[in-house]
């Protein structure tokens, strides 16, 4: 599979959001990636699952969601990283900015969240449920997402680890308040940051399995 280089692109949304985008050949979606807590576009585990998901004709857009300036200021305060509307928001633009990009365009979209990017990326999907085909998320709060997660349509995947008990309690009721098609995946032994081996691989495969079944699905629907 041939694959374009990641190539750093700056999206038009707040003051200006950093990124890095790649486009495999023959992409059949766009997955946008909504880091959590305190992390951002340079993450280790979402790269690794980004790169499982490329190897599955899938383009990833991963960014900050937060500019340079906001990043400084919530490493004082904390604050900017649980506001989970503003995160929102953020990704809608992104999933707008997806949309109109020539290489992206006409491509169904799926967003991959972690921690509380995983309850931005809910409330993203519910807010403007157009373009959005599958949610995926890994050791999410989806609880932050609050009254959004039933008028969630996009399938949703959530995925925790086993060992981490308090979130799995956490996702197994935003399970049953999601009226979409859901599934909750566990990861036996993981805590939450699946740091045990073979953790992010099992991450990384239901990932792809889950938007490869629902982006692929939704891309042949929507024609060429």
């Amino acid at each position: 599979m041939t694959m374009l280089a990641e190539q750093p692109v700056r999206l038009p949304v707040a003051s200006g959001l950093d990124a890095d985008l790649t486009v495999p050949s023959h992409a059949v979606g766009t997955v946008v990636f909504a880091h959590g807590s305190g992390s951002g576009r340079h993450s280790r585990r979402n790269r690794m699952v980004a790169a499982v998901l490329q190897e599955h004709h899938l383009a990833t857009l991963l960014l900050d969601l937060l500019t340079p300036s906001e990043e400084q200021a919530d490493l004082r305060t904390g604050h900017l990283r649980f506001d989970i509307d503003l995160l929102a928001a953020r990704l809608e633009g992104a999933a707008a900015w997806c949309l109109d990009h020539p290489a992206l365009a006409g491509l169904p979209i799926g967003y991959f969240g972690a921690s509380t990017g995983g309850a931005a990326a809910l409330v993203a999907a519910a807010d403007r449920p157009e373009p959005i085909r599958a949610v995926v998320s890994r050791g999410g709060r989806p609880d932050l997402a609050g009254a959004a997660l039933a008028r969630v349509e996009a399938p949703t995947l959530l995925i925790v680890g086993g060992a981490d008990r308090q979130v799995l309690e956490l996702n197994r009721h935003a399970r049953a308040q999601l009226r979409t098609e859901a599934a909750l995946e566990i990861v036996p032994g993981a805590t939450h940051l699946f740091e045990e081996p073979g953790a992010l691989e099992a991450v990384a495969r239901l990932a792809a399995e889950w938007f490869t079944a629902h982006l692929v699905a939704a891309h042949s629907e929507d024609g060429p």
